[in-house]
């Protein structure tokens, strides 16, 4: 049976434990029993309001009301310590039950309440406990704030935007580990290394329905593949590049430059934003800069930025018409005296109108030419940051020929996301102890690419982004603030508040 339609059942015949409060009350045990109405009957036995049943009506927030409801029903039997109230919540199954068949335990009708008066302490206690209990179920599975800390989305989202992530979108994820620390992500505040999460209980992966699916061009937050594995001191790397470059023994025998290696569970990875380019089941391919997506190319993003050589009769650029045209990423001189500048399609017509210019060229990387970082990291797929592929991005369900030659293309997502035992011996790949001539994927993929295309790290880099990797859709930009700029200097990008992202 799906999780989804277990837990309806459990909301669904939840109040039936209350069968002998509901006796208690004098309404009847049996209207514990029909399904909905148990609801109304459960909020007048209470003292609380019908429109109660309204915010019921809302995803996720519902299991926070039956919370509330819980408690309520403790207080209804004179149970006002935080511990009793606790109970109720956390054991409800045993606790809830209990308190209507124990003699001891006596119904309190909601006229004839008599309001405790709490310390100071208690109050700030349970205020503190019901705002993040709220704000955690809201994060969670509804909507999360997110910052932009690199330029990789740059100019469509700059460093320093604040921006919601739709979680409802594409159906919010079971947290995995679902006993850390609130409001954090994988480290404790105030510390380096120490985890903000326990792993003595992990939950199995599951998403929940959302709104729609990933589309072509959504701006999407996941968390990052090769984030399963981490060297602390230089977690802004990737280790498994850390170890294609270094090799395996020093970047484990190292901890001066690397620290400790860590692994991290799905949801405990770093979150990284970027544009969905690549479908599951689409084939992509890069020709000189431009995406093909089925054959088909693909619109550039409308702030898309690449870098350009910019030659001038030897008055270089200066930094106010850098300025005016919003030029950010670091200036970089050629041999020759040109400027290599990052720039959009926009600046590169204003940058032609100038006197002192004299060309404005793209800087590329030719067909052929291997860049050993790039993925899938083998001299055999001479690919590039321009020119990529072609590559078939995999989708559940569609089955792929497997050779020696495009093993390395798959390793990672039959290894790690679909955790299968890979061996390569005797020229023959083995899959869980069985020769292997395909192999069927169980999972969707996609390809993620900054709009900075040329600093991003991004697919092209790393490879597929698994779909229990994908959180979010970002939504909307709610605060800009400009890093370089003072409070009254402009700090505050005006025109970017409550700006949809696209």
């Amino acid at each position: 049976m799906d999780l989804m339609t277990i837990l309806l059942l459990l909301l669904i015949l939840f109040p039936m434990l209350n069968y002998w409060m509901f006796k208690d009350a004098g309404v009847g045990g049996y209207k514990a029993l029909i399904p909905f109405y148990n609801y109304y009957v459960w909020l007048q036995v209470i003292g609380k309001p019908w429109w109660w049943l309204l915010i019921m009506l809302v995803p996720f927030i519902n299991f926070f009301m039956v919370m509330l409801m819980l408690v309520q029903t403790a207080v209804s039997y004179r149970k006002h310590t935080l511990w009793e109230q606790a109970l109720s919540v956390l054991v409800p199954y045993v606790y809830i039950p209990y308190l209507g068949i124990s003699a001891k335990e006596k119904y309190v009708k909601p006229a004839d309440k008599v309001r405790v008066k709490k310390s100071q302490v208690r109050e700030w206690t349970d205020a503190i406990i019901f705002a993040v209990v709220a704000a955690s179920i809201i994060r969670i599975f509804m909507i999360e704030a997110y910052t932009i800390p690199t330029s990789s989305m740059e100019k469509s989202l700059l460093v320093g935007d604040f921006l919601f992530v739709s979680k409802l979108s594409y159906g919010p994820k079971l947290p995995e580990t679902p006993l850390a620390f609130p409001f954090v992500h994988h480290t404790m505040p105030l510390t380096k290394y120490t985890k903000s999460y326990l792993e003595w209980v992990k939950w199995p992966y599951y998403r929940f329905p959302g709104w729609t699916s990933v589309k072509h061009g959504d701006v999407v937050v996941f968390n990052y593949p090769d984030g399963d594995t981490v060297a602390l001191k230089v977690q802004n790397q990737s280790y498994y590049g850390l170890v294609r470059q270094f090799g395996y023994e020093r970047v484990w025998n190292d901890k001066f430059n690397f620290g400790d290696i860590v692994s991290r569970p799905v949801d405990k990875r770093e979150n990284y934003i970027k544009r969905c380019i690549g479908l599951p089941g689409d084939t992509l391919k890069i020709i000189d800069r431009v995406v093909y997506i089925n054959g088909k190319p693909l619109d550039f993003p409308v702030n898309s930025q690449f870098l350009y050589q910019v030659k001038t009769d030897g008055n270089a650029i200066n930094k106010r018409v850098l300025g005016k045209l919003d030029v950010t990423e670091d200036v970089q001189m050629t041999e020759s005296g040109d400027q290599v500048l990052t720039l959009t399609r926009d600046d590169v017509a204003e940058l032609k109108k100038l006197p002192n210019v004299l060309s404005v060229e793209p800087v590329m990387q030719p067909k052929g030419f291997w860049q050993p970082y790039i993925f899938p990291f083998d001299s055999t797929y001479p690919w590039n940051v321009d020119n990529f592929g072609p590559l078939y991005i995999p989708k559940a369900g569609a089955t792929v020929q497997l050779s020696l030659a495009n093993i390395t293309l798959y390793k990672r997502i039959i290894e790690a996301y679909e955790l299968n035992k890979l061996d390569v011996k005797d020229g023959k790949i083995f899959i869980n102890g069985k020769v292997a001539t395909s192999y069927t994927f169980k999972m969707d993929y996609y390809w993620m690419m900054g709009d900075n295309r040329h600093n991003s790290a991004d697919s092209r880099f790393w490879g597929f982004v698994p779909y229990d990797h994908i959180v979010g859709k970002a939504v909307f930009v709610w605060l800009s603030l400009d890093g370089n700029k003072s409070l009254f200097g402009g700090k505050i990008r005006w025109s970017k508040l409550f700006h949809r992202v696209h």
